[in-house]
C-alpha cells in the first residue's frame, strides 16, 4: 500500500465548464458542508437536486431554501453503498457534487468505515458512467488523504498521499486506531475514484475534480437544535472554544500545549465546489482547500479578543493565552494551487470566529 500513487499522471479528457442555470446533484444534502454548497449554488443561479437518506431529513432543507421554489429538488437515496443507489438521482443533471459519506458510529471492523466509503464513492461514479448530460463530478475528499505525522516541519501538496495511514492499517488491521481507519477510508476512497477514472476514461463523457479540505469550521445552516446536536467538527469547536467547562475538561490537547492542525471555513469549501464546476482547468485535478494552521488556543484567543465580546449563555474558556503561537506546526498543506487555478480566497480566523459566535448568539446559545 505504501507505493507512490499519482492519478494526475493519466491522460483524462477535460470537459466544458458548468454555468449558472445548470442542474447540479448534491449528495448528502443535509450535511454541514453540503447545505452550504447548495446555498452557494442557488445564490449563483444554479438548480440543485439534493439527496437525503429519508424524507424527514429533507424537511429542513425545503423550509430553509423555500424562497428558491422548484430550483431545489430533494430526492431519497436511503443507502449510498447499495449498487445502483444513484441511478435515478443522476438522470438529467449537468454535474455532481459528491459530498455524502456513509455514516458509522462503529470502528470495530474495517468494513464499518473503509468498505462503505469506497462503495459509496464508486457507486455514484458507476451511476454516472453512461450519462449523456453530466460534464463534471466534484468529489469531496479530505486533507486526511494528504496529511501525515512528521517529527520535522514538512510542506505537503496535491502530489502527496497519506501512505502512512495505509501502511499502519496494513500492519495493524483491526488493531489500528480509529483515526488511522478514518484516514485510510478517505485515502482508499479517493484512490478508488481515480482508479475508476483511469479504467473508464474512454467510456465516460465527464471529468473529475477532487477537493481536499482540511478541518472545516464555520456557521451552521443545516438542521441543529442545540449544541449537543452539532455534527463532529462544529461540535468540537463549540465545546473547545465557546464552553469553558467542556474546554477545561478536554485538557492539554485543546489548551495550546500540544498539537496543531489545519483548518478552513465551510463557506470557502462551498465556494471551492462551485469554482471547481466553473473552472475548466479544475478538471482531473486535486485541490487542497486550506486557510492555514491552527491550535485550539488560537481560536480561544481570537474569541476572547472579539469586540464587542460575544453574548453567550456560558463563559468563554481562557486556556493559556498566547500559547498557540509557541506550538510548532509540523505540517502545512499548501493552498497555492486552489488560489491560482480556482481563484479561491480564504476567510481569516477572525472572520470565521466572529461569524460562528454571531450564529451562536442568534440561536441563544
Amino acid at each position: 500500500m505504501s507505493e507512490s500513487y499519482t492519478p494526475l499522471a493519466t491522460n483524462f479528457r477535460s470537459m466544458p465548464v458548468i454555468r449558472p442555470l445548470s442542474k447540479v446533484l448534491v449528495s448528502g444534502a443535509n450535511g454541514f458542508i453540503a447545505t452550504w454548497v447548495i446555498r452557494n449554488l442557488l445564490e449563483h443561479g444554479y438548480s440543485v437536486r439534493g439527496t437525503v437518506r429519508s424524507s424527514r431529513k429533507g424537511e429542513h432543507l425545503k423550509k430553509y431554501f423555500a424562497r428558491y421554489g422548484d430550483k431545489l429538488e430533494i430526492v431519497i437515496v436511503e443507502d449510498i453503498t447499495k449498487e445502483g443507489a444513484f441511478d435515478e438521482a443522476v438522470k438529467g443533471v449537468d454535474a455532481i457534487a459528491h459530498t455524502a459519506s456513509p455514516l458509522s458510529d462503529r470502528y470495530n471492523h474495517s468494513d464499518d468505515v473503509i468498505g462503505p466509503a469506497i462503495r459509496g464513492t464508486i457507486g455514484i461514479l458507476q451511476s454516472a458512467k453512461f450519462s449523456e448530460s453530466i460534464k463534471r463530478v466534484v468529489f469531496t475528499s479530505s486533507g486526511a488523504t494528504i496529511v501525515r505525522d512528521s517529527d520535522t516541519p514538512v510542506v505537503l501538496t496535491e502530489e502527496d498521499w497519506n501512505v502512512q495511514c495505509l501502511d499502519e492499517f496494513e500492519k495493524l488491521g483491526e488493531g489500528a486506531s480509529d483515526r488511522t481507519k478514518y484516514r485510510a477510508s478517505k485515502t482508499l476512497a479517493e484512490q478508488a475514484a481515480w482508479k475508476f477514472m483511469q479504467a473508464h476514461k474512454h467510456e465516460i463523457g465527464w471529468d473529475l475534480s477532487v477537493l481536499n479540505p482540511t478541518v472545516v469550521f464555520g456557521p451552521v445552516i443545516h438542521e441543529v437544535t442545540d449544541p449537543s446536536s452539532l455534527s463532529l467538527t462544529p461540535g468540537r469547536f463549540y465545546n473547545y472554544v465557546a464552553d469553558r467547562e467542556k474546554s477545561e475538561e478536554a485538557g492539554n490537547e485543546f489548551l495550546g500545549r500540544t498539537g496543531s492542525s489545519e483548518w478552513v471555513d465551510v463557506r470557502d469549501v462551498a465556494d471551492a465546489h462551485r469554482l471547481s464546476l466553473e473552472t475548466e482547468e479544475a478538471g482531473n485535478g486535486r485541490f487542497i482547500i486550506n486557510a492555514g494552521s491552527f491550535n485550539w488556543q488560537d481560536f480561544i484567543d481570537v474569541a476572547n479578543s472579539l469586540d464587542p465580546p460575544p453574548k453567550l449563555s456560558k463563559p468563554l474558556p481562557k486556556g493559556n493565552p498566547g500559547a498557540g503561537s509557541r506550538i510548532a506546526h509540523l505540517f502545512t498543506l499548501d493552498n497555492a494551487k486552489s488560489k491560482r487555478v480556482l481563484g479561491l480566497k480564504y476567510r481569516s480566523m477572525e472572520e470565521t470566529t466572529r461569524d460562528i459566535f454571531t450564529d451562536y448568539e442568534a440561536r441563544g446559545w
